[in-house]
């Protein structure tokens, strides 16, 4: 059984871990087996906008495409708030048509997201990736139908073990996002902290995989 890397920025190559690697509309690397791609909040190019959309619609129809994202809304950026909604709204959109998850980047919006959420009626997966923050967000996103993806900041900082134990096995999944360490290490971590043995955390994030993205990992 192959571990899955929810979230990452580099392809490794190895054999026994599925790599769901970040993809940009304009840096396209065909080689990638599988991807997800979107515009990142920080990357908007309202110029090329609908060209990039275009790519992206594309791609979504290609089965090695797992994903939409990440994409998402970040308060800290100067990219205006009112243009990172339309992008995302946007991209939600074409999740919901072509039924693919979403990997989501959030920063500081997470009641933006819930309320886009339920704005749009969006019914498809959306994953929180990296996530950081306390067990009440968590609830309140796992509350409204949202998944959450652990990774560096498991790893970095371990007052999240408490929030990682709160959430719902059915409902994480674990990513390496930019971090050097390997997707085993972030494993290791996640079932020490759920006091589980290796196989488990191994067979629950296989089970979370064939729901979420409808197909089995192996």
């Amino acid at each position: 059984m192959k571990l899955f890397n929810l979230h990452t920025h580099s392809f490794t190559n190895q054999t026994d871990v599925l790599e769901l690697v970040n993809q940009y509309p304009q840096e396209f690397d065909a080689s990638i087996p599988f991807y997800s791609i979107g515009i990142h909040p920080w990357y908007i190019v309202e110029e090329r906008l609908e060209t990039d959309l275009e790519v992206i619609e594309n791609k979504l129809k290609e089965i090695n495409c797992l994903a939409i994202g990440e994409c998402g809304l970040d308060k800290r950026v100067e990219m205006p708030m009112d243009l990172q909604q339309v992008v995302f709204e946007k991209q939600l959109l074409l999740a919901q048509k072509y039924n693919k998850p979403v990997v989501i980047h959030c920063v500081a919006a997470f009641q933006e997201i819930i309320a886009i959420k339920k704005k749009l009626n969006i019914s498809v997966p959306m994953i929180i990736h990296g996530f950081s923050k306390n067990e009440q967000t968590a609830k309140q996103l796992v509350d409204n139908g949202f998944y959450i993806s652990f990774g560096k900041y498991l790893l970095r900082n371990p007052e999240l073990e408490s929030v990682f134990k709160s959430v719902p096995n059915n409902r994480f999944f674990l990513e390496t996002d930019t971090i050097a360490e390997n997707i085993d290490v972030v494993y290791a971590l996640a079932a020490k902290y759920k006091d589980v043995n290796l196989e488990e955390i191994q067979k629950q994030i296989s089970s979370n995989f064939q729901v979420v993205f409808k197909t089995t990992l192996i």
